[in-house]
């Protein structure tokens, strides 16, 4: 026996030199400057002010690392549009035999302003235009969204449907697409602290910066420079991060490792919603995209709380093609939700009820399993193309069209009901429902009535209201 194990400890000599032979990599030298060759050009037929700069690394076997002043990038070849005069400094970096070569600074001077580049809508939305900046906060009271962090899937993407970044209206570009719309009720403190997060600002005054004032980290301050890709619907930040919040008893904010670069869900005048990666496994949670959504200073500062009790109430009429654009808002369409948070339910008679509030039909009408229902479900309905919807059941999704009748102010949905609750007595049974209680031009404060039984005798509509 003796015998045998040495012959076997002889054997697996070869056998161990030759793996640690196979596990040994050379990472090369470490170049010299002089070897590194880049270039920084103006593209002065694109543009006679020298916008356009053109970034080049010639350099075989190295990993670029281009910091331009509004941006940074990593391509061996990459295009950068200033929209504004000025000079630019131009940092370049090599990473060569695991070491980072830093070759001197370039400075590209841009004679004249293009605006070109930053007249998109989305670039008016974040910021107000050229000349103008815009604040932003968390909405941490939820009246805008439902609160203040959602989670997704890491392949949702841009929610709105239309044009070449088109997911359809679940925002969904790969296998991991999923919604949960936390509810202010459960996100403190189960996912964030309760708390002045503070606010943030995209400016387009002579630059394209980025400031945040952060109570919640400190009382920071961060200034920084932005970059929005109109096309891929992402935004840069840089030395600087969103407002933020994640609360995790072990790791706090750890969990995600790049607070520089956000996918845009959704962006329009007062709302804004971004999405970074959790990419690292936390107390056994995988990976997912943290929704964090904003609401701009000026619509905080102007809002005023919808009436949640009986109010001025009518049986609506609609100029034609009113209703139509109450539901879809513009072609990109609207989402809506139960107003679970306010009033979500009501018995309605020639446009007039009596609920308040949820407590006041609560555990006979509205309940905890209604509660669970309102924060994961929504119905977005757009006219792109056709009528259609999207409706989101607990994170099921399902999509049709939908018909909308003028003359009744009823609206049917093709295969589908408004919300199910499973044996719950307020669950819709018909695909149609009825407009009973809406109010044009207020929309976005006050929501709508939508009607789904109907008892004549009282003369009454049962109604969930939906908001924004």
């Amino acid at each position: 026996m003796k015998l045998y194990r040495k012959l076997a400890g002889l054997l697996m000599l070869p056998l161990l030199f030759a793996a640690c032979k196979k596990d040994e990599h050379s990472i090369g030298r470490v170049l010299d400057k002089s070897e590194i060759r880049y270039s920084v050009d103006q593209d002065l037929k694109a543009d006679d002010g020298g916008n356009t700069v053109i970034l080049k690394n010639m350099t075989p076997g190295t990993i670029s690392m281009w910091d331009y002043g509004t941006g940074t990038s990593t391509r061996m070849t990459d295009t950068v549009k200033f929209a504004f005069a000025g000079d630019y400094v131009i940092k370049f970096s090599a990473v060569s035999g695991g070491s980072v070569v830093q070759m001197d600074s370039i400075v590209v001077k841009v004679t004249k302003d293009n605006f070109n580049y930053v007249n998109d809508p989305l670039w008016t939305a974040l910021t107000g235009g050229v000349g103008h900046e815009k604040e932003w906060v968390l909405d941490t009271d939820g009246k805008f969204f439902g609160g203040p962090l959602y989670y997704y899937g890491v392949n949702n993407g841009w929610l709105k449907s239309g044009g070449e970044w088109d997911g359809g209206a679940t925002g969904c570009y790969g296998g991991d697409c999923w919604t949960w719309a936390v509810g202010t009720a459960d996100v403190y403190p189960n996912h964030m602290s309760r708390g002045d997060y503070g606010s943030m600002t995209f400016s387009l005054k002579n630059t394209a910066s980025f400031k945040a004032v952060k109570p919640m980290e400190g009382g920071v301050t961060q200034n920084g420079t932005y970059a929005l890709n109109v096309n891929s619907k992402m935004l840069t930040i840089n030395n600087a991060s969103i407002l933020r919040g994640y609360k995790n008893e072990k790791n706090g904010l750890k969990g995600i490792s790049n607070w520089t670069n956000y996918t845009i869900l959704s962006l329009d005048e007062n709302s804004m919603q971004l999405g970074v990666i959790r990419d690292a496994d936390v107390d056994g949670e995988g990976k997912a995209m943290l929704v964090y959504n904003f609401v701009t200073k000026s619509f905080i500062d102007s809002y005023v709380p919808p009436e949640t009790g009986p109010d001025q109430g009518f049986d609506p009429t609609f100029k034609a093609g009113e209703l139509l654009k109450m539901l879809t808002g513009n072609s990109s369409g609207r989402i809506w939700k139960l107003d679970a948070a306010g009033n979500p339910i009501d018995w309605i008679a020639k446009g007039k009820g009596w609920t308040k509030s949820h407590a006041d039909s609560r555990d006979w009408g509205w309940n905890d399993s209604w509660d669970a229902v309102a924060n994961n479900s929504w119905i977005l309905f757009n006219n792109i193309g056709g009528q259609q919807y999207t409706r989101n059941q607990n994170g099921a999704i399902t999509t049709g069209t939908f018909t909308v009748n003028e003359q009744t102010n009823e609206v049917t949905l093709k295969g589908n009901t408004l919300v199910q609750n499973p044996d719950n007595w307020m669950s819709p049974a018909s695909p149609t429902f009825k407009v009973v209680k809406a109010f044009p031009g207020a929309v976005e404060t006050k929501g709508i009535w939508f009607g789904t039984s109907y008892d004549a005798a009282k003369d009454e509509w049962f109604a969930f209201h939906y908001v924004l």
